[in-house]
């Protein structure tokens, strides 16, 4: 998910911060059916959900999450549930169904809960900025389960169907590839996709609106459609082909693109962009966006980081949005140059250290398990990108861009975590990367260093005090470009050190980190000159 074009919307993003479940170990969804009818007379859907399950460890009952109805009168009510063409008992509690089946570890179950109502959240029922109506999931983090019943997770990955019955003026599009689009009576349209590669929640994807839809193109087998506003269309098809030229960049530097197609699609989110597995959302404004084309990149490198190669759990959520920003800076580095990669890089390291003044908290925040709209932060964002960044100079691109493929081959379709990313790292550089991934990554906050610096003209050398003025001190190498030509790199790792560099004349300037390659801040006192 971005967050480039949505800085505005932040205040509003915090708002919507929901108490999130804790993951249930006791089952695993291997598959959910879900058919769901849609009108235009009120906000009310009917569902009925079957799900398949493995039971994972012996449980009195089974839990799934979904919203019971409010005062307001929203969240969904279930009518049903049944198991083999029996109905069994069950109780709803806030935001769970009790499901009254004992099972054992392994045991296989599918269960069918019908249920309606008005979704509070999950499912934006609204009109966009034609007037026009639509109807948006919007499930990221946690907010699928306020429409659907399921494990609302990213640590349980299933197949899912949609079968939508909706007013035949609609189209609908979904994960994974229409397999059935049938015209009903009373002009109601039923429209059934599949996707046939597991996912978890926070990428099922369900559009429903009046589209206008284009072809652009295959990548390789896959194909590539653009799905938008139908006022929009002329804009929005010429920006939103920019994918078919970045998709190729992934799979050459990555891997394999794991969906059966590529959707991208003008929607109602809450966010810039949603990268729904193959069927990716962009916010209404996004079409004649300036920032576009990098939307465009880093919601496609979510498909590899976050959706295949998920995090398992909300604390490492940086293993997804950190990727997602990374790579969309190693995207425009390789075709635009060097610079635009150390603008970005620039860019991005004043977000961070904006961000450490306002909560000092680490990369890997715990308090994410249960408030992850919080982690929609320059941590997750920015510092997680600029960790790779540091990783890729520290390691060589060789070493780095081998352990990244690594990475991703190794958990695709799986969860991983930073200890898992950091084992994978140090396997393929053979070096221990404890420092490193515990100063970043655990401890709050980056170097803020002071800079005093003295000439000895009689001596012939510069000689540099360089101080950590935050709490506790980092270990890593700062390059400083030392006048017009010479570039010293020193190992900083306590709180004060002291150089003494041979130099013929005083420098006229010293730049710390001249070719972007250290999260940090400083200060350069002014220099002395000692006779």
């Amino acid at each position: 998910m971005v967050k480039r074009l949505a800085l505005s919307l932040i205040a509003c993003f915090l708002l919507l911060t929901a108490f999130c479940q804790l993951p249930n170990k006791s089952i695993d969804v291997e598959h959910y059916r879900f058919s769901i009818s849609l009108n235009d007379e009120n906000n009310t859907i009917s569902g009925e959900a079957a799900i398949t399950m493995r039971i994972k460890e012996e449980v009195s009952q089974v839990s799934l999450d979904l919203v019971t109805k409010n005062a307001s009168g929203k969240g969904m009510q279930v009518s049903s549930v049944s198991q083999d063409g029996t109905e069994v008992g069950f109780s709803q509690e806030s935001d769970h169904l009790l499901i009254k089946a004992a099972a054992k570890a392994n045991d296989h179950l599918t269960f069918v809960v019908k249920y309606s109502g008005e979704p509070d959240d999950g499912l934006i029922i609204d009109r966009n900025k034609f007037n026009q109506r639509t109807f948006f999931s919007d499930n990221w983090p946690n907010r699928a389960h306020h429409w659907i019943p399921c494990n609302d997770h990213p640590s349980d990955k299933a197949t899912v169907e949609f079968l939508i019955t909706a007013p035949d003026h609609y189209q609908v599009v979904c994960n994974g590839l229409k397999v059935e689009e049938s015209n009903l009576e009373q002009h109601l349209r039923l429209t059934h996709w599949k996707e046939e590669v597991a996912i978890s929640t926070k990428i099922f994807a369900l559009g429903v609106a009046d589209f206008a839809v284009n072809y652009i193109g295959n990548v390789g087998c896959i194909p590539i459609y653009d799905w938008l506003y139908p006022q929009d269309k002329i804009q929005g098809f010429k920006d939103y082909a920019l994918t078919k030229n970045i998709l190729p960049w992934y799979i050459e530097h990555v891997g394999p693109y794991a969906y059966e197609k590529l959707a991208n699609i003008q929607s109602k989110t809450i966010f810039g962009g949603v990268e729904n597995a193959g069927a990716i959302f962009y916010a209404e404004k996004s079409v004649g966006s300036p920032d576009i084309e990098s939307l465009l990149a880093h919601e496609l490198a979510h498909q590899w980081f976050g959706d295949q190669a998920s995090e398992t759990d909300w604390p490492h959520l940086w293993l997804s949005e950190g990727f997602a920003t990374y790579m969309t800076h190693l995207y425009f580095e390789s075709k635009y140059g060097t610079d635009t990669l150390k603008a970005g890089m620039v860019k991005d390291r004043k977000g961070v250290i904006k961000l450490s003044y306002k909560k000092e908290v680490p990369v890997v925040d715990s308090t994410g398990i249960l408030h992850p709209m919080e982690l929609l932060n320059a941590n997750s964002y920015q510092k997680g990108g600029w960790i790779l960044h540091m990783l890729r100079r520290k390691l060589g691109d060789t070493t780095f861009w081998q352990s990244v493929r690594t990475y991703y081959e190794k958990y695709t379709g799986g969860n991983a975590s930073t200890n898992d990313l950091q084992t994978i790292f140090e396997a393929t550089s053979h070096q221990k990367l404890d420092t490193f991934f515990h100063q970043w990554l655990y401890t709050p906050g980056q170097p803020k260093l002071l800079i005093n610096w003295q000439y000895d003209t009689r001596k012939k050398q510069l000689i540099l005090k360089i101080d950590q003025q935050q709490s506790k001190p980092f270990s890593f190498p700062l390059v400083l470009k030392l006048g017009d030509e010479q570039v010293q790199s020193f190992e900083i790792n306590q709180r004060s050190q002291v150089f003494t560099i041979p130099m013929p004349s005083k420098p006229e300037t010293i730049i710390p980190d001249p070719d972007v390659n250290l999260l940090f801040e400083y200060q350069l006192a002014e220099g002395k000159v000692k006779k």
